[in-house]
């Protein structure tokens, strides 16, 4: 007879391994807030941190330095991305969401119990998985492990896939062909570590090249040695990628508009002979901050930022100032 005690393991067993039928390779919404408690605001279904539209927007904008400023002051200092061995339009500006995936090199046993998981839930070829989720404003951020020879999971079709659902390009830590059909795409920014005409082996016989395996989705990623998460703003520019958590993406943005101002400011006043830039290259004296204060509303329609947001720092500014009198 079965003791009370060894049925409960049992019962524990079977739990166990339903979950891992769900959610071993795909996080779980629960999983994902867990990971992510410093996000307040909204999330998608799946738990994702769901940054605004508006914020991404404004995010184009932000120069590299702004954004590191910020995120590194907060103790975020390894959260950029370097080294890329090619990129599809260096010259725009890669923003959105961080949809993570990680690839390993395949093993046979480990690729086929995962791919007889996602068979039970009609997933198709592992390379699409993470592909046929993806929403506008995503990036799909991938770790190839730097594969490059029978790497590549992402050519052409799948890559317009990626840009029919997402508006944007990718960041791939491993090689992509079929590049001349991606760079046709206009939109498609893309960081990739390299190129080569190779494809990737989906597996499925016992002589067969097992190139690659699937092993997360939604989860915690590693790309270049950063940490990504689910939901990281993704900021790629000047040749490197920076991801920002979303709990700080307003703040950068916020803090990225106001230095663009002041520095439009700073070197209006410098040009008119009116300051010194040992004057302005420094913590500003209280008149010099007036000044400022009286521009902005002089020019609250003309300025690189949006009314809105002129108004909010004006706001601020004076409220500052009247604190600083009560005292």
């Amino acid at each position: 007879m079965l003791t009370t005690k060894r049925l409960l393991f049992l019962f524990s067993l079977v739990f166990l391994m339903n979950g891992l039928n769900a959610q071993y390779v795909q996080a779980s919404k629960e999983e994902i807030i867990a990971l992510t408690p410093d996000w307040k605001g909204e999330r998608f279904p799946d738990g994702r941190p769901k940054v605004s539209d508006d914020i991404l927007k404004r995010m184009k904008l932000v120069t590299i330095e702004e954004a590191w400023a910020i995120i590194s002051g907060a103790g975020y200092r390894y959260q950029i991305a370097d080294g890329w061995g090619q990129i599809i339009n260096p010259d725009s500006v890669l923003v959105g969401r961080a949809y993570t995936t990680t690839f390993m090199p395949g093993r046979p046993d480990v690729w086929k119990a995962i791919d007889s998981m996602g068979k039970k839930e009609g997933r198709r070829a592992q390379n699409v998985w993470a592909v046929e989720q993806l929403q506008k404003g995503d990036v799909y951020v991938a770790d190839q492990f730097g594969a490059k020879k029978n790497g590549p999971t992402i050519g052409d079709r799948v890559g317009t896939d990626i840009y029919t659902r997402t508006g944007n390009g990718i960041v791939y830590n491993g090689a992509l062909r079929d590049v001349e059909g991606l760079k046709e795409f206009g939109g498609f920014t893309s960081f990739f570590s390299s190129y080569d005409p190779s494809f990737h082996n989906p597996g499925g016989g016992q002589n067969r090249d097992l190139t690659t395996m699937i092993v997360g989705i939604n989860k915690p990623t590693e790309i270049k040695g950063v940490t990504v998460m689910p939901g990281d703003v993704v900021l790629g520019k000047m040749g490197v990628v920076i991801f920002i958590p979303p709990h700080l993406a307003e703040r950068v943005v916020k803090s990225s508009e106001l230095v663009r101002l002041e520095d439009m400011f700073g070197h209006l006043r410098i040009r008119e002979g009116k300051y010194t830039s040992g004057q302005i290259d420094t913590r500003w004296a209280d008149p010099i901050q007036k000044d400022f204060t009286q521009w902005l509303k002089d020019n609250v329609n003309k300025l690189p930022v949006a009314k809105e947001q002129v108004q909010e720092i004006i706001k601020q500014r004076e409220s500052s100032t009247q604190l600083s009198n009560t005292y």
